[in-house]
């Protein structure tokens, strides 16, 4: 009897079928012809949790293994490879290969977190409007987003990922090269990356997924961008230039600092909230808590290039393919 897998991965969804006498390595070749992916990990069940077959040893039979694989899904993440220099090669590619790449990694120094974050009484919600402040990792905006959409927030930026990219290879006509900055395949294998950041793309997606509007608040002119406008439930995210965090609300009689009573989707016609959150975020304003990506001095964490602006990290990626960059003190 055959073993049939469905795979969810960078470049879509895949159903592979194994021999009964397939092995564990029978497995891993077949997951990386069908998804391109030379190396890779492997995700299962809900929440998802890490799979790897390979701990039984690469000859052992997928049919005396305890692991129930016939009839399973599996999300496949992609994982950079280990050699520098291919890394390198492949950074240079990518690089090279448009002038508009997509967003930089980019992160803030230490001095841009918040000791005190401020918050917003809304006596007409009975409750108070707060700030929770997401790592800074470049998953940073998977990771706010999910904390409001998925009931566990843990493996929200594999998730995520996966969904924006399955959604891109649905529609390559929609999300074609124009709209990219590089292919369609590309972009998935990229966005599928851990140290990839998300932007305006994969919020326009994910609204989309979730079928809630998302609004997207910028500290540093208090701008409200909105993606998928007018849906019923609202999620609100508060951007701070190379980070995003996201918009709580917390009813009164339990503690703030308790995200276990947390409320992350609001009525969209209630603008109450919204007008709290904009408040919310002129206090971080005050603060200072936004990075002005146009002037901030950068260096690079890759040769210790250091220059000005988002624009200077540009040109310096595409002349040397480097990709990491940090904010200089």
């Amino acid at each position: 009897m055959p073993i049939r897998i469905r795979l969810r991965a960078p470049n879509g969804q895949h159903t592979i079928a194994l021999d009964d006498n397939a092995a564990v390595s029978d497995l891993l070749s077949a997951i990386t012809n069908a998804t391109d992916l030379p190396l890779f990990e492997l995700k299962w069940n809900f929440p998802p949790q890490p799979l790897d077959p390979s701990l039984y040893g690469m000859s052992a039979l997928l049919k005396d293994i305890d692991l129930k694989l016939n009839g399973a899904q599996i999300i496949v993440v992609a994982v950079a490879t280990g050699d520098p220099s291919e890394q390198r090669q492949e950074g240079e590619e990518e690089a090279q290969s448009s002038s508009k790449s997509a967003p930089l990694s980019l992160k803030r120094k230490q001095a841009s977190a918040l000791k005190d974050t401020p918050e917003v009484p809304v006596p007409d919600r009975g409750g108070t409007m707060v700030l929770r402040v997401m790592p800074d990792d470049n998953s940073c905006m998977f990771r706010a987003l999910g904390s409001a959409v998925l009931t566990d927030t843990l493996d929200s930026m594999t998730e995520l990922r996966s969904l924006v990219a399955q959604a891109i290879q649905r529609d390559p006509d929609m999300y074609n090269e124009a709209v990219l900055q590089r292919s369609p395949d590309e972009y998935c294998k990229w966005i599928s990356y851990s140290d990839s950041w998300g932007g305006g793309i994969e919020l326009s997606i994910l609204s989309q997924e979730f079928d809630i509007e998302i609004a997207s608040i910028n500290v540093q002119d208090l701008r409200v961008d909105r993606f998928n406008e007018g849906r019923p439930r609202r999620c609100i995210l508060v951007y701070s230039g190379i980070h995003y965090d996201t918009i709580a609300f917390v009813p009164s009689g339990f503690p703030t600092y308790d995200p276990a009573n947390d409320t992350k989707l609001f009525d969209t016609q209630d603008n109450v909230m919204l007008e709290a959150a904009r408040q919310l975020c002129g206090e971080l304003k005050k603060k200072h808590y936004f990075t002005d990506t146009q002037k901030f001095d950068i260096k690079c964490n890759t040769c210790g290039w250091k220059g000005a602006g988002e624009r200077g990290a540009m040109q310096h990626a595409n002349e040397t393919g480097h990709m990491d960059f940090g904010e200089s003190s």
